[in-house]
């Protein structure tokens, strides 16, 4: 299967071990789920062909921009019998960088962090000690990547926590941090957002993905990238031996691209 895209961007995810940064990545590249995964060692990779801007963008109701009064800037936008209002929609692939979470490959994953637009940081809701994790990790990120990345914070499995507050009474409910503190921390760190996911059953690993696709692409329609520069972590059409102008490039999904696109990059982006 081939689709076009009009732009391609490095996405990392970093953690601890064992949060589910591999499984949310085959969940979304390959839409299953494997209940045993071999660890991470440095770096593994995977590619996804996503939707971003309107009208995609709207009717999700992913990264909106608030509308006005009467919301009529959105209804324009999704209303096909709007002649000359619906722009091309535009697709951009998904490079995605999983990074090991253990201690002793941390010197080594870290070097991936540079010309990634775009962060997933991933902990485990069922585990106090991953959400501890996620303030150095952050850290290291700002330490080597570039200043406007993207980040969102994950909590990952939530199939195993029914409620969204803490309940020893709750035997099903597995749940170590809530929403709350999971949002404050996002708050107090400038952290775009927080989103919870279940790579087991699906829920909510799209929509994480889209979050940072869709933020990245605002920053490129904002003119914050330079296209030619793969230290910004996304490229254009026309850029690497691609099409010019307009012309998306096609190319096929799987996991084989972004790790060739891996080696040859040498850290780089995408």
């Amino acid at each position: 299967m081939t689709l076009q895209w009009d732009y391609i961007a490095k996405i990392v995810s970093l953690g601890d071990s064992g949060c589910g940064k591999s499984s949310l990545t085959i969940r979304l590249c390959e839409g299953r789920f494997s209940p045993h995964h071999d660890v991470t060692i440095g770096v593994e990779f995977g590619s996804r062909i996503v939707s971003v801007g309107p009208p995609a963008s709207l009717s999700l109701n992913v990264n909106n921009p608030t509308s006005n009064a009467n919301g009529s800037s959105q209804t324009a936008l999704l209303n096909p019998t709007s002649p000359g209002k619906t722009p091309r929609q535009k697709h951009m692939k998904l490079s995605l960088w999983d990074t090991a979470g253990q201690e002793t490959y941390k010197s080594i994953t870290r070097s991936y962090f540079r010309g990634a637009s775009g962060a997933l940081l991933v902990f485990d809701i069922t585990r106090r000690n991953t959400f501890a994790s996620v303030t150095s990790w952050l850290h290291d990120l700002r330490q080597i990547a570039e200043e406007n990345i993207v980040v969102i914070l994950v909590g990952n499995k939530a199939d195993l926590a029914p409620s969204s507050t803490v309940s020893s009474a709750d035997a099903a409910n597995k749940r170590q941090v809530t929403k709350e503190e999971a949002e404050e921390w996002c708050r107090q760190n400038k952290v775009m957002q927080y989103v919870e996911t279940s790579a087991k059953s699906g829920d909510g690993v799209e929509r994480a993905f889209l979050e940072v696709a869709e933020r990245i692409f605002q920053n490129i329609e904002a003119g914050k990238y330079d296209l030619n520069d793969r230290r910004s972590g996304v490229k254009g059409p026309g850029v690497g031996g691609g099409g010019g102008g307009n012309t998306a490039r096609t190319v096929n999904l799987g996991m084989n691209d972004a790790a060739a696109a891996g080696k040859s990059a040498g850290g780089g982006c995408c």
